[in-house]
């Protein structure tokens, strides 16, 4: 992180970023739940999506883009399966409800899916995937987001940089997760290069002619390049199909850009599959099969020896578990903010 670093208890900032939510109108017991997804992500490292995104959440409540008191609406269609409609409430409880209807169906039948709509950003993915983790759940959870990549071949923006994620449950062990976005860099990294006034590498963007381009600022006005090509095209499409066509959402160009029309209800969709590893072998063969396919990974020889082969993950997990013992390394600025919100909580 670049600027001034304060360290935080995870329950004190937990208490501080539910009280910041309910001042903006989130009851108590759900804001609690949302600032859970926003708090672990802090946790992880992850801090272009953790606390830093409640005052812009409120601010969008307070021009009406989110609806703060938005009544979320779990729908079970089948046992395994639910629909989530968000109403237009903040992106993390959203996300939180669709994750427990998920997990719901998966203690049921096994297996458990939930498709929410009318929703907002909802944090990143890897909060998600850890709880699910904890439940012993392996997951896959994705979203789609507002247009910032041209389809392959094309020079204008027409798809999400839709996120998606991937978590395994290891017992007694760290679970492995994979959470990516499916642009070759995520927008929130340009636009903290851009407020550095710092370049950014070639290759993340291109300007609104379709130039390549290492400002930062171009680079948001233009649309982002897909990882892997037409390969990350194609999955950015397919999450769209499943998060937002399937679910009931927005898709594509439907989705409103909540930095150009912060007032205007995104509707954005999310998915959320879950698998009960537990129904498929028992916590201790599967503890001894991670176990042997994390080794084989590991012991991999390694190119610079400074840098050891690690597992997706791995990273956060080892910031997650400094943040428990030592507290959580935040942005002194941004907890300003939120403990400045938190003045006006009732």
């Amino acid at each position: 992180m670049a600027g001034k670093e304060t360290i935080i208890a995870e329950e004190r900032l937990l208490a501080l970023a539910t009280r910041a939510l309910a001042s903006g109108g989130v009851s108590e017991e759900e804001a609690a739940l949302a600032a859970r997804v926003l708090v672990l992500a802090d946790m992880f490292g992850l801090h272009t999506h953790g606390i830093i995104r409640i005052p812009q959440y409120l601010g969008r409540v307070r021009i009406g883009g989110i609806d703060a008191r938005a009544d979320v609406v779990v729908e079970r269609v089948a046992p395994g399966l639910a629909v989530v409609h968000g109403h237009n409430g903040i992106g993390p409880l959203v996300g939180m409800r669709a994750l427990q209807a998920a997990l719901e169906g998966a203690r049921t039948v096994g297996i458990g899916a939930a498709f929410a709509n009318g929703s907002n950003h909802f944090g990143p993915i890897v909060p998600y995937c850890f709880l699910a983790a904890q439940e012993g759940c392996a997951s896959f959870i994705a979203s789609n987001a507002t247009t910032t990549i041209a389809p392959w071949g094309g020079r204008d923006t027409r798809v999400g940089n839709n996120p998606l994620g991937m978590g395994f449950p290891s017992p007694g062990g760290d679970p492995i997760i994979l959470d990516i976005a499916l642009s070759v860099a995520a927008r929130g990294k340009m636009r903290a290069l851009a407020a550095e006034g710092k370049s950014m590498p070639a290759g993340w963007a291109v300007d609104n002619e379709g130039r390549p381009t290492t400002d930062p600022k171009a680079g948001l006005g233009g649309f982002l390049l897909p990882v892997g090509g037409h390969k990350g095209y194609g999955l950015a499409v397919m999450v769209d199909l499943f998060a937002g066509l399937l679910s009931g959402a927005a898709f594509l160009t439907h989705v409103s850009a909540w930095d150009k029309n912060p007032e205007a209800a995104q509707n954005l969709g999310h998915v959320f599959l879950v698998i009960n590893a537990g129904k498929l072998a028992s916590n201790t063969t599967l503890a001894e099969r991670i176990a042997d396919f994390r080794s084989i990974l590991t012991s991999t020889p390694a190119a610079d020896p400074a840098a050891p082969v690690m597992l997706p993950g791995d990273r956060e997990m080892a910031a997650y578990r400094r943040a428990r013992e030592e507290g959580v390394r935040v942005l002194t600025a941004d907890l300003a903010e939120v403990e400045k919100l938190t003045t006006a909580a009732p």
